[in-house]
């Protein structure tokens, strides 16, 4: 009997953390959250595989590449890589339409 008010305790404690409308405890949600999806689009780029899962390469790596945005035209960095990213996820999309 203890075990099932324990597990119905610990259901009901996980049901209040998903559901608190809290300020600060959406806005951590909400972050961590976007945290999450720039996780996946480091390792959908293939970063993650490239630098055999380290870290401190993959942040050297993320480092050169906002130096080397700021030394030329930013503007046009932006822009490229924003032309890049979508015609990614278009093919990305295309590719699971068709099946591929």
């Amino acid at each position: 009997m203890l075990a099932l008010n324990q597990a119905a305790t610990l259901r009901a404690e996980a049901t209040r953390r998903r559901t608190d409308s809290r300020g600060w405890v959406v806005q951590r949600r909400e972050r961590t959250r976007h945290l999450i999806e720039l996780g996946g689009l480091v390792r959908k780029a293939g970063l993650v595989d490239l630098a055999d899962d380290d870290r401190a390469t993959i942040y050297g790596a993320l480092l050169e590449l906002v130096g080397r945005a700021r030394e030329g035209d930013v503007g046009n960095a932006l822009a490229l890589w924003k032309r890049r990213g979508r015609r990614a996820f278009d093919a990305e999309e295309a590719g699971r339409e068709t099946g591929e």
